[in-house]
């Protein structure tokens, strides 16, 4: 096992924009927006990695091409060197995304965040127009 960990450019690549709701096809998303998830972080996908027991390696020194500002991507490895899979439910790359794209959103992490975000915009949603028009 350790010989193939080693050869880890073999590996399956993923980047966060894969399954970002928040990017078009045209920026690099790879699932539908119905199922992707709001800004992962490569931190997330590699505990929902660890979390559907899969092996798995975050580089962070990695940007990806369309948008080398977003840096990280996390490498998966889905089958043993015999051919069997390390989790049977997935398959495939698209599985793969399916699958971590449906646990981000419930990472502990995450939700404090969104707490925290949606206590300080909780004060009035007016904005600056309308009223009395001046003549």
């Amino acid at each position: 096992m350790d010989a193939q960990l080693a050869n880890i450019k073999k590996w399956i690549v993923l980047y966060p924009v894969y399954i970002n709701s928040k990017k078009t096809i045209a920026e690099g998303r790879r699932i539908s927006t119905s199922k992707a998830c709001e800004n992962p972080t490569c931190a997330e996908i590699g505990d929902c990695c660890s979390h559907l027991k899969v092996p798995f390696a975050i580089e962070i020194d990695k940007a990806y091409p369309r948008d080398f500002m977003q840096r990280g991507r996390v490498r998966v490895l889905l089958k043993r060197e015999d051919g069997t899979l390390y989790n049977p439910a997935i398959t495939s790359r698209k599985q793969l995304m399916l699958h971590i794209a449906e646990l981000v959103p419930r990472h502990p992490g995450r939700n404090k965040k969104q707490e925290t975000a949606s206590a300080s915009n909780a004060g009035p949603s007016k904005s600056g127009k309308g009223g009395k028009k001046k003549r």
